[in-house]
């Protein structure tokens, strides 16, 4: 009798352990995760050094010190592979204009995009300005609609390309040497919280990260320096 009350016991003291985690949403974060955090950091850096390189897009060059936030998606892969849509995931940084310091990063996926005729191959390199504070405060959601209450559009492409847009979004994009644009109307762009905590370290939201400036990561060091220099 005493070892089945001693059994029972420790059935009970287990389930409320396994309870108590539960509740407190406690999951622990893989080295994978870490791994994967910092490579889209790393990826983003490069797509970032590869837009501003390129002659093609001067005005994403000339325009990126008035934007208040941006969106770098390193891949973003066509129809068929994420749920028979499309999609990525990428990071976003806002601008602290009065000191000219770009934030730390924070991750987002964007989903269900729609590629023009003039996009080739299977994966596209996608940077998206927000040029408003409407934009930048429609990122701190959970998740929202590109489209819906904030405008987007394709930035002006081509060598000496000149343009006056007035949008809460403009985005960019190329892929395999081809130039184009996507269809980002009705897409829906989402925090990725999981790869947020594993890359600080514990949860956290985009305003704790990106406002409230709670944690940091130095393996942003050479993303933030890119941005800090093109946008002065």
């Amino acid at each position: 009798m005493n070892r089945c009350k001693s059994k029972i016991g420790v059935c009970v003291l287990a389930a409320m352990v396994m309870l108590a985690v539960l509740m407190t949403g406690i999951v622990p974060v893989s080295a994978e995760d870490k791994a994967e955090a910092q490579g889209i950091v790393d990826k983003a850096s490069v797509t970032l050094g590869n837009f501003l390189r390129d002659k093609n897009y001067t005005w994403l060059n000339e325009n990126i010190k008035n934007a208040k936030g941006i969106l770098i998606y390193p891949q973003v892969l066509k129809a068929g592979y994420i749920l028979g849509g499309s999609g990525g995931t990428g990071v976003l940084l806002v601008k602290e204009h009065s000191k000219g310091e770009w934030s730390q990063p924070a991750f987002y996926t964007v989903g269900s995009i729609s590629f023009g005729l003039q996009i080739g191959g299977e994966a596209a390199e996608t940077v998206i300005l927000a040029m408003t504070q409407k934009a930048v405060d429609s990122l701190f959601t959970s998740s929202f609609k590109l489209g819906g209450d904030t405008s987007v559009a394709l930035g002006p492409v081509g060598a000496g390309a000149q343009s006056d847009v007035t949008t809460d979004f403009i985005a960019f994009s190329k892929t395999k040497g081809i130039y184009g644009g996507i269809n980002l109307d009705g897409s829906v762009v989402g925090v990725r919280d999981g790869l947020n905590k594993a890359y600080y370290g514990k949860e956290v939201s985009p305003v704790q990260i990106i406002v409230e400036k709670k944690v940091s990561n130095k393996g942003s060091s050479k993303l933030r320096a890119t941005l800090e220099k093109a946008g002065r």
